[in-house]
């Protein structure tokens, strides 16, 4: 299961709207000074991007929590994304060279097919419905705890000294 922390912004019946909580990589977030990571973010904004995850836990609006998505899921829809497209890029290029002989028509038989490839794999992973839930539960990502919890620490056990 790959996990990553995330903030409840909308929350609704079974599932729950998510932003991710940008981390940078060398973890010095307040640092203006050097940084690659923090000058690229003022050029490009780093908008953050909402997504609906499954909410078996009943996490409210503005709770910190662990969401996370089978590492299976992940490397069948890269498999989808880049295949897919290619095979309809192919399969649009062959047919229209087939079917007319010109090389315009060819090349928007590519763009045609590379463009079908695209959308029927954001209808199979995302869903044809424009609700963020997955077309399969196995692409949806879930919430698997409150980032407050350790998992496996009781926290009433622990001594205050």
């Amino acid at each position: 299961m790959i996990e990553e922390y995330a903030i409840v912004t909308k929350s609704a019946g079974a599932t729950a709207t998510l932003e991710i909580e940008r981390r940078t990589a060398c973890g010095l977030c307040g640092q203006k000074h050097g940084c690659g990571n923090a000058t690229w973010g003022k050029m490009l904004g780093h908008d953050s991007h909402d997504f609906v995850a499954e909410n078996q836990i009943n996490a409210k609006v503005g709770d910190s929590v662990v969401v996370g998505i089978d590492e299976q899921a992940v490397l069948s829809s890269a498999f989808f994304l880049y295949v897919v497209p290619l095979v309809g890029l192919l399969i649009g290029t062959l047919a229209a060279d087939y079917l007319f002989k010109n090389q315009f028509y060819v090349i928007l038989g590519a763009a045609l097919g590379l463009v079908l490839g695209f959308l029927w794999v954001k209808g199979h992973l995302i869903g044809h419905d424009k609700s963020g839930v997955a077309f399969s539960k196995k692409y949806q990502a879930v919430i698997l705890r409150l980032a407050d919890d350790e998992a496996g620490v009781d926290h009433s056990k622990l001594d205050k000294t």
